[in-house]
């Protein structure tokens, strides 16, 4: 039975992570029906949509934080109730309405992010803990892609409203099984650092950045990607966006590829640091080729984008294992933090180089955030055998599943 526990406390946290994916990756592919529904212009409906980031990013490390004192349960019911409400609220207004509703809906849903990783993190031994997180960062691309399909059905069919209404009562109805199955291990502790003293440690800092340094590549391939195919090759959209999307299900299978390594070598940075030198390599191999044969850059294209994609698990178990003991969910916040401002500037510092220089300085410029990330990483030291996981105050033993 114990053993069995964790899966179940695995499973609600990947839902919650997904559901949350959901709202702030999956809300884009409504892009044209909110334009109608609102009258908005295009920059208008960024505006709204880059509204959840906002919020998402402002609150995550005190979220995790507060993790760290009050535990994972009452954190992520707190903020998925939360979460749910605002979505609700963005059903019922105009869209200035709609806007500080997102914006409440990412400071709610910010929650999940520090917390499920922790609850996650909690249960699973050393062994374990990459594969464990590596499904829970899955859910991320799986979720926002069972949005893209879902929502923009129920829009077209119920109308906008709807939609978001279908989204905030599956948002409430996973608060309500977090509520239900989430419990801490035995002996968990609360955290006995403040704030100040997680956001000043040294290696969090230097992970967290070259966190932040491993998602322009990232988020360069998401934005470039289908224009680079479409607009500059004249790849049929269809195809380019089916090429997209077979390199995010690459990069969703690499995550828990890189979990299940990571565990072998019973290391996160060693796999972390391979995956930023290969990341560099295959964005700057895709700058040579540009302009070369259709069928060698798409080659090229699909798995850099999928590369591009599969580190996060390695780089949120690693900001677990460094924590102080008990203060895993603010250096969570901290990683995330780190992610979603990069997140947030990329697309627009990408694109912008590629239309005022070239697309081969966008490439490189990826490239080289990649290269600056391997940098910061090499001589950064980790846990060596078999650590506790932070926050569960001594943690499950290595051989030993927790009894609930």
């Amino acid at each position: 039975m114990a053993g069995r526990y964790r899966w179940v406390v695995l499973g609600v946290g990947a839902l919650a992570q997904g559901t949350n994916a959901a709202v702030f990756l999956g809300l884009p592919a409504l892009t044209p029906q909110l334009r109608a529904h609102f009258d908005l212009t295009l920059p208008q409906v960024g505006l709204l949509i880059g509204a959840v980031n906002l919020g998402t990013m402002l609150t995550l490390v005190p979220w995790g934080a507060m993790a760290d004192r009050r535990g994972e349960r009452l954190v992520m019911t707190i903020g998925g109730v939360g979460a749910a409400a605002f979505l609700a609220l963005v059903a019922t207004g105009n869209a200035l309405l709609a806007g500080l509703a997102l914006f409440g809906a990412g400071v709610f849903g910010a929650s999940v992010n520090a917390a499920s990783g922790r609850a996650v993190m909690s249960w699973f031994t050393a062994d374990r803990r990459g594969l464990a997180m590596g499904i829970r960062q899955t859910a991320t691309p799986v979720g926002a892609a069972l949005a893209a399909v879902v929502l923009p059905v129920v829009a077209a069919n119920a109308g906008v409203p709807a939609a978001f209404v279908a989204l905030s009562a599956f948002t409430a109805l996973v608060a309500v099984a977090i509520a239900v199955f989430i419990r801490e291990p035995p002996g968990a502790v609360r955290s006995a650092h403040g704030q100040g003293v997680v956001l000043r440690d040294p290696r969090l800092i230097r992970l967290s950045t070259a966190s932040g340094l491993l998602v322009v590549p990232q988020f360069t391939a998401a934005a470039l990607m289908v224009e680079l195919l479409h607009d500059h090759r004249g790849v049929a959209l269809g195809l380019a966006s089916g090429l997209f999307a077979a390199a995010q299900v690459l990069g969703g299978a690499g995550r828990l590829g890189a979990g299940v390594w990571s565990d072998a070598v019973r290391s996160r940075l060693d796999p972390l640091r391979t995956v930023a030198v290969v990341v560099t390599a295959f964005f700057l191999l895709c700058a040579l080729l540009v302009d070369a044969p259709l069928w060698l850059l798409a080659t090229a294209l699909v798995p850099t984008t999928a590369l591009a994609v599969c580190w996060n698990g390695l780089a949120v178990t690693a900001a677990v294992e460094l924590a102080p003991d008990g203060s895993s969910g603010t250096a969570l916040g901290m990683q995330n933090s780190a992610n979603y401002l990069s997140a947030t500037i990329t697309p627009a510092l990408t694109g912008w180089v590629a239309v005022a220089v070239s697309w081969q300085a966008s490439l490189v410029l990826a490239a080289a955030a990649a290269a600056t990330a391997r940098f910061l990483l090499r001589d950064l030291t980790e846990p060596s055998s078999s650590p506790p996981p932070p926050g569960s105050g001594g943690g499950p033993s290595p051989h030993r599943s927790p009894s609930p």
